[in-house]
């Protein structure tokens, strides 16, 4: 057996990556704590109980679980950090007004996903939570976009639906919680044949209202569309015009938005508008939110919340092949002077390598491409 083999998808991150992940973490972390969104880091391990709450089968399923040798219960390691932020919100910071928490830490799934195609991304995200109003649903939207720029992603691309219009149909419909998984996952892949066989024997409305919702998908007329085909449902009314307030808002932040009414991810976790970020050349999306307000209930104090999470290893992964940043080479010596003058590179912000004795053959690695060397009794830079 060849002990340096890594279990398959759990992969290293090698210095150049490792770098560039780093610089597109502290940049997103810094964004986040300007718009007042307070940095959290919640265990990787907790009791199933808390770790699943609210949070829906697709989580349950992704979560590697173990027992605690301690206690004999069962626990869990995160696969996901918002019902963590949830969790803490709820139960220890105990705010009556607004909070704004951010996080970034490892996740584990038990499958692959997302861009990277790793069990191990590197979850950052902000969440945001007392405030039930579109506002908030909106800031949480400009701050990814924000956030997405600030990392070197350009051109973003918003795809939005709402969990309200689907929930609001199926309640009204006498569907059984089989018929509404199948259903759900009809729409989704877009079989309209499944849909129509699906909901063939409901109400002629609620019927024709789900069979429209493969076909609502496209730009901001889509909304005008869906106006007039679906039901003049309070609950459809509400989520058709919190979609276009958060279009109307968003148009001064140059974002393309799109729609579609039939993509439902996380259905039994969200409970009103969600969204996807994508961008050209990346074929899936970066990052993924919405609005979820049943969570903090299951702490014992429900609390409205939206937020977003990105995999910022998918994101170094589908981004050109970094590099290794370039450094100064300096020599070793016992010389005051020159141990002076790396200190003030060093302050400056200049990465300076010393080269220790007998590592000359190695030069080409250190991605160096100045030199420091001592001219005319003073130690200056020049070009390797």
């Amino acid at each position: 057996m060849r002990n340096w083999l890594l279990p398959e998808y759990i992969e290293d991150v090698l210095p150049a990556e490792a770098a560039r992940m780093e610089q597109m973490r502290r940049a997103l972390l810094d964004l986040f704590h300007l718009h007042g969104y307070q940095l959290v880091i919640p265990p990787m391990l907790e009791y199933v109980e808390s770790l699943m709450a609210g949070a829906g089968e697709d989580l349950d399923l992704a979560t590697f679980k173990v027992v605690d040798l301690l206690s004999g219960r069962l626990m869990g390691v995160r696969a996901d950090i918002t019902p963590q932020t949830a969790r803490m919100d709820a139960h220890l910071l105990n705010r009556q007004g607004v909070t704004r928490l951010c996080y970034a830490g490892s996740v584990l799934r038990a499958k692959p996903d997302g861009l990277a195609r790793t069990r191990e991304p590197l979850q950052v995200g902000a969440e945001l939570y007392g405030h039930a109003g579109v506002e908030s649903d909106i800031e949480i939207q400009r701050l990814l976009v924000q956030g997405l720029r600030a990392v070197g992603i350009k051109n973003v691309q918003l795809d939005f639906s709402h969990v309200g219009i689907f929930r609001s149909l199926v309640q009204r419909s006498s569907m059984s919680e089989t018929q509404e998984q199948n259903l759900l996952a009809a729409l989704q892949s877009k079989d309209k044949s499944a849909v129509a066989e699906l909901v063939a024997g409901l109400d002629a409305q609620v019927r024709d209202a789900l069979l429209a919702l493969a076909d609502l998908y496209g730009d901001i007329a889509m909304l005008d569309r869906a106006e007039k085909i679906l039901p003049a449902h309070d609950e459809i009314r509400q989520a058709l015009r919190e979609l276009r307030t958060a279009t109307d808002k968003l148009q001064g932040e140059g974002v393309h938005v799109s729609f579609d009414l039939a993509e439902l991810r996380g259905y039994h976790y969200h409970s009103g508008m969600v969204f996807a970020a994508y961008a050209e050349g990346y074929a899936k999306p970066l990052a993924l939110g919405g609005r979820y307000d049943e969570i903090g209930s299951i702490f014992g104090r429900a609390r409205p919340a939206t937020g977003f999470s990105l995999d910022l290893r998918g994101l170094a992964t589908a981004l050109p092949p970094a590099r290794n940043g370039k450094a100064i080479l300096a020599p070793y010596a016992e010389d005051a002077a020159l141990n002076a003058k790396i200190a003030e590179l060093r302050a400056s912000g200049e990465v300076v390598i010393v080269d220790l004795p007998g590592h000359e053959a190695h030069r080409a690695e250190l991605g160096c491409d100045r030199a420091l060397v001592k001219q005319g009794g003073s130690w200056v830079v020049t070009a390797n």
